[in-house]
């Protein structure tokens, strides 16, 4: 009598879909992360070499007592804006560089660049080097 051999199941296990799925997410997961664009506030950061701008820059600055200046013109806080928008209103790429004396509250500094990203201006935060 003669013992029919049954299917035996191959112990080997193909690799070759699993690395499909393995570089389909790696794939997936690249173009999603690159796509992500925290909201913060942006920032022109100064270039480490010297130009010359031929762009006209507003300088606003907050001194120690509060006062805010734009081009060593005193102005009032709330005709902060108003005042940015005349002067700037003629310029392609507006562009503001903020002097803040470091006693300055951070509140009054955040004022000044929350005015400049709802008008969409370029600011620079002017620091003193070491």
């Amino acid at each position: 009598m003669a013992l029919k051999s049954r299917n035996k199941v191959s112990p080997n296990f193909n690799m070759s879909s699993m690395t499909d799925i393995v570089f389909l997410l790696l794939i997936f997961f690249m173009l999603t992360s690159t796509l992500v664009s925290p909201n913060a506030l942006k920032l022109l950061l100064p270039n480490s070499k010297a130009k010359t701008l031929e762009k006209q820059t507003i300088s606003v600055s907050i001194n120690e007592e509060l006062n805010f200046y734009i081009n060593e013109n005193q102005v009032i806080e709330s005709n902060l804006e108003n005042e940015l928008k005349q002067i700037l209103s003629s310029e392609d790429e507006p562009a503001i560089i903020l002097h803040a004396d470091k006693t300055v509250d951070i509140e009054h500094v955040v004022k000044v660049m929350d005015i400049a990203y709802r008008n969409k201006y370029k600011i620079v935060l002017a620091t003193k080097p070491n």
